[in-house]
């Protein structure tokens, strides 16, 4: 055991990004997770019990699990906490399989949403405290967390956000997008704005576009979280790649083809011709003509290889495979034009104005000149590109638009809760099981406020 006045055991810290969509579980003080697995329970249609998804991080060869058509149980719906035995059963999946720890020697950095009810809040502690016993618990809020990642880091954007203690973080989840100014570590909870479209969202979407138009993959969540993942990306002018998109045969460079799994040879899908997927964003995102010749020149030669030797096989995937074209950017433009589908929301980038408006005038240069991009959403290609493009006719001239990207935008949440489990007066900040017991969560949770 260490003495009081010696830094916190780091081991004994369990640092627990909980997100909609994805959990990311590890020890404080470690750059990586040790665990990133699926916030959820499934049921294969080959099974009749419920059963807690593999870590995304590890890929077992002998036997994946075919997720097709495979049921699914969330305990956070938009968000927010609504089953908490749910989340207990993958807590302690966590805990005792993955990361094997002893909750009642651990204390706990636990994330949570902006905004989140009492009601929710009280589950939540009765989750830590009476569940699983841990020994103390801190809340934090997400683009918190990112800011203090970003702060610690020592490129150009770092030393920026450092200097100034203060940085726009603009967090698109799985449930939900939020524009979050940050001063000196501290969300600014009354200029928050949040637009209700997350990752949850563009699946359900790009599930409806792909079930009308080629076949019915409405079950198929995983599936088409993997096509999102892999061919969606941003358009840089929505009207120009409309009628790209319309065109036939080659001229098409948005047209590429999705395998579905067979059950039988492979039980995931695939991009069926990776470099095809490709040519969109490398002939319209900046290449020189000299490389776009070339690119021209590689990909009608893979034409001619591909149809000469693997005629077989494109009859044998002729029935089990779809084709997208426009969908791949009509999914992500949902971010930017909520309007466009009949939501009554505003697009991200005035979002992020009305955000900076809510701050005190003083703020505005700094933040406009820090806005830190996190969240699984933000990998689309062409993202930062479009959102500045969208954000600086909205800024006064004299402001400075800097965006940046986190360098994992998945994990950098996480890495901020590590960094900040490891600095020596991360214990006096949390609050103990006993004073939970004496003064219930209500009182506890105050400490968290600012």
């Amino acid at each position: 055991m260490s003495s009081s006045f010696s830094y916190p055991d780091l081991s004994n810290v369990v640092v627990l990004d909980n997100g909609g969509g994805l959990i990311k579980a590890g020890l404080g003080g470690e750059r990586n997770p040790s665990t990133v697995l699926p916030n959820c329970l499934l049921r294969p249609i080959s099974s009749k019990k419920w059963i807690t998804p593999p870590p995304t991080t590890t890929t077992p060869a002998s036997d994946p699990l075919d997720l097709t058509s495979a049921a699914v149980r969330r305990p956070l719906d938009r968000g927010y906490l609504i089953n908490p035995d749910l989340q207990r059963d993958i807590w302690a999946h966590l805990f005792t399989s993955l990361l094997r720890v002893t909750p009642s020697h651990s204390s706990l950095l636990l994330t949570e949403p902006l905004f989140t009810l009492p009601s929710i809040q009280r589950a939540t502690d009765e989750l830590v405290f009476e569940d699983f016993n841990f020994k103390s618990l801190y809340v934090a809020d997400s683009p918190s967390l990112a800011h203090l990642y970003e702060a610690s880091r020592s490129g150009p954007t770092g030393r920026l956000v450092s200097k100034a203690q203060c940085s726009l973080v603009v967090d698109c989840g799985f449930s939900f997008t939020h524009a979050a100014p940050v001063f000196q570590n501290f969300t600014l909870n009354y200029a928050v704005k949040r637009i209700d479209l997350g990752g949850k969202a563009l699946t359900n979407y790009l599930k409806e576009l792909v079930s009308y138009r080629s076949v019915n993959v409405m079950d198929e969540t995983f599936l088409i979280d993997d096509v999102k993942e892999n061919l969606c990306f941003v358009s840089l002018d929505v009207p120009r790649d409309l009628h790209i998109a319309r065109k036939t045969g080659r001229d098409n460079l948005c047209r590429c083809t999705y395998v579905l799994p067979d059950g039988v040879t492979h039980t995931k899908g695939f991009v069926k011709d990776p470099e095809q997927a490709k040519r969109y964003l490398s002939e319209t995102h900046g290449d020189t003509p000299s490389q776009l010749e070339a690119n021209k020149k590689e990909m009608d030669q893979i034409e001619v290889t591909e149809r000469s030797e693997n005629r077989k096989r494109e009859v044998d995937f002729s029935k089990n495979e779809f084709d997208l074209t426009n969908e791949r950017f009509l999914v992500p433009e949902m971010l930017f034009r909520p309007a466009d589908l009949g939501m009554n929301q505003a697009g991200l980038a005035e979002c992020i104005v009305r955000a900076v408006n809510a701050c005190h005038p003083h703020l505005h240069p700094v933040l406009y000149d820090s806005i830190i991009l996190t969240g699984g959403s933000t990998l689309f290609p062409g993202f930062a590109q479009r959102l500045e493009r969208e954000l600086r006719p909205l800024v006064a001239d004299d402001y400075r638009v800097n965006i940046t990207t986190q360098e994992d935008p998945i994990l950098g949440v996480w890495r901020g809760g590590s960094l900040l489990a490891s600095s020596p007066d991360f214990e006096a900040m949390c609050v103990t099981k006993a004073e939970y017991e004496e003064l219930g969560s209500a009182r506890c949770r105050r400490r968290f406020f600012h």
